[in-house]
């Protein structure tokens, strides 16, 4: 795949199905995860992969967190089945750095970027990736069960695993960004 083709039709791909990523891939995922724009070298961020039993483990703990947060009973009779959904799910956190010359806002840009680096590496694969965030990622409660620091944020859950169906490309948006100045 050519990286332009990459970034003109980047679009996710909501349903993947096992096989997951292997160990190679998922090294691939991690490198090109650290990659990405990181002034001062500071790698703000830490990546949780969940697969096999461990999928199970934070099925749980999304269905003690539907709880916690008061979700409505369909929400919290979902919330376990929302990390099955993908035969791997990497959680992206923030670490924050004392830093001077890097504010919070762009470590955690990094982190997005990390997020989305992995995603396109998942592509060239020929894995199926999608990024979702949603109340999860916004959980106190959540971030506690995974030992992410209350003072960092959740970027994302990154759900990888082999498209189910082919993944369908958005049509491109008809607008202009940019403007000569």
């Amino acid at each position: 795949m050519q990286a332009k083709d990459l970034l003109l039709t980047r679009s996710s791909m909501p349903r993947v199905v096992s096989p997951g990523p292997s160990a190679e891939q998922l090294r691939l995922l991690e490198q090109a995860a650290l990659r990405v724009p990181d002034h001062m070298s500071l790698t703000p961020y830490t990546c949780l992969v969940y697969q096999g039993a461990a999928l199970q483990q934070l099925s749980k703990i999304f269905t003690t967190v539907s709880k916690l947060e008061d979700l409505t009973p369909a929400e919290q009779e979902r919330a376990g089945q929302l990390p099955l959904r993908a035969p791997c799910v990497i959680v992206i956190a923030t670490q924050y750095r004392a830093a001077e010359k890097v504010p919070q806002l762009e470590q955690y840009a990094s982190a997005a970027c990390a997020t989305m680096a992995m995603q396109q590496m998942a592509f060239t694969l020929g894995l199926g990736a999608v990024w979702r965030t949603g109340i999860y990622a916004e959980s106190k409660h959540l971030k506690a069960a995974l030992k992410i620091s209350s003072d960092n944020d959740i970027v994302g859950f990154l759900y990888v695993g082999t498209p189910a169906v082919p993944t369908p490309i958005k049509p491109s948006k008809d607008m202009q960004l940019f403007r000569q100045m």
